[in-house]
């Protein structure tokens, strides 16, 4: 990611929080993969139209769609789609809640750069996170027990690894006596959950046991991508040509969910962000853009 220095960025939480002191501020809260991308897409927005203030704030997926779903949001980032019981529930509120699709991202595997192993397939890494698979040299590498590190269960990034890796696409259906027992598969005992993206890019570059993942934007010098394989024929690596060309099998869309009774103010927001520009800035915080 093309970061910003931490004297830049707080700088910029710092105005996104006094802006959104301001009657008629737009507040946006929600993922931390997208936390970053919120924060310059709401600076250059700010930028670009004097007098408009907009606040964001991250915590979660899980968190900015219950925010948004509370009234203390006016738009939810998210990094998984919203479940049914959270359309259920915005129904039941009388609540016109718009989904945007704005970003395509991949979520990458990462590990310590010493690590020898450079590809894993899906199957591979669902028994890592199951705890099924314990020591490196399992895989082709060293002989380390591997420090297993996923997100928390309130991030759309750990809902999407649980589903599409964890449990490799399986879902548990209705009425179904016998379910794949990939279905209800779960992560294992000893596997440690980091707080934020930023957590798990401090715990893998330090330690040379460890794997973890994360959205495609946190990816840095500090740390080695994996190359993943659905089938363990063909390996991609998380790049955003990979990504836009449906070859890397770990890839999803990142939304922003709108309250329709925001209004103006949110509704113009959404625009920038599907603009040439907004999408220019989409593309500059390594995610893909979808215009």
């Amino acid at each position: 990611m093309k970061k910003t220095t931490l004297k830049i960025m707080l700088a910029a939480t710092l105005l996104a929080a006094a802006c959104g002191k301001k009657d008629g501020s737009l507040k946006i809260a929600g993922s931390d993969t997208m936390v970053q991308l919120g924060q310059n897409l709401a600076r250059t927005y700010m930028e670009k139209n004097p007098g408009k203030s907009a606040s964001v704030q991250g915590g979660g997926s899980g968190t900015g769609i219950a925010a948004l779903l509370n009234g203390s949001a006016d738009i939810a980032s998210a990094s998984r789609e919203m479940k049914p019981k959270e359309w259920d529930l915005a129904k039941s509120k009388g609540l016109q809640i718009k989904e945007y699709i704005v970003a395509l991202d991949a979520l990458a595997v990462v590990v310590h750069p010493s690590n020898s192993v450079a590809k894993l397939t899906i199957a591979q890494l669902s028994d890592i996170y199951a705890g099924k698979i314990t020591n490196w040299k399992q895989v082709g590498g060293a002989d380390k027990e591997i420090l297993v590190i996923s997100r928390e269960n309130n991030s759309g990034t750990h809902v999407y690894f649980k589903e599409h890796v964890l449990r490799q696409g399986k879902e548990a259906k209705a009425g179904d006596a016998n379910p794949d027992p990939l279905a209800k598969l779960e992560f294992g005992s000893k596997v440690t959950f980091g707080v934020s993206s930023q957590a798990i890019v401090d715990q893998v570059k330090t330690n040379p046991a460890a794997i973890g993942y994360f959205g495609m934007g946190w990816i840095t010098k500090d740390v080695k991508t994996i190359a993943v394989s659905k089938d363990g024929k063909e390996f991609f690596a998380p790049t955003a040509d990979n990504t836009a060309k449906k070859k890397y099998p770990i890839a999803r869309g990142l939304q922003m969910y709108l309250n329709l009774a925001s209004g103006e103010k949110g509704q113009a927001f959404i625009d920038f962000v599907m603009s040439a520009e907004g999408q220019k800035v989409v593309r500059d915080q390594d995610f893909v853009p979808v215009k």
